[in-house]
């Protein structure tokens, strides 16, 4: 279709390629809001669930942690899993995003600016 064109036809493709991986970073950001990761601390005695953008969705504490004078460990256990899930969320936003420059020849270390 662009044969003979020279750099118009490879500015279109350029163009096409960009919609392209919009459309994909779109989808993407749709699917990073409904995939969960857990995040755990305590030996799974506290768990943290949060979306791949990070929001934090649920919070699962095992009763065997509660004791008054304990009050101190069990609140970092649940920062612990909380910010354990929040770090694999970030893995995993960061994992599906390289799934989809991997072929646009960015640099490994490449980041969107989401």
């Amino acid at each position: 279709m662009f044969k003979g064109l020279g750099q118009m036809g490879d500015m279109a493709k350029m163009m096409k390629s960009a919609q392209e991986l919009q459309q994909k970073v779109t989808a993407l950001q749709e699917e990073l809001n409904v995939m969960t990761v857990e995040g755990e601390s305590g030996a799974g005695l506290v768990k943290a669930t949060a979306t791949a953008k990070g929001e934090l969705k649920a919070l699962d504490i095992d009763p065997s942690i509660f004791n008054p004078d304990e009050k101190e460990v069990v609140e970092d256990l649940i920062l612990a899993a909380i910010k354990d899930a929040q770090q694999k969320a970030q893995e995993k936003s960061q994992a599906e995003m390289a799934k989809i420059t991997e072929g646009l020849g960015l640099p490994a270390d490449f980041k969107m600016p989401f």
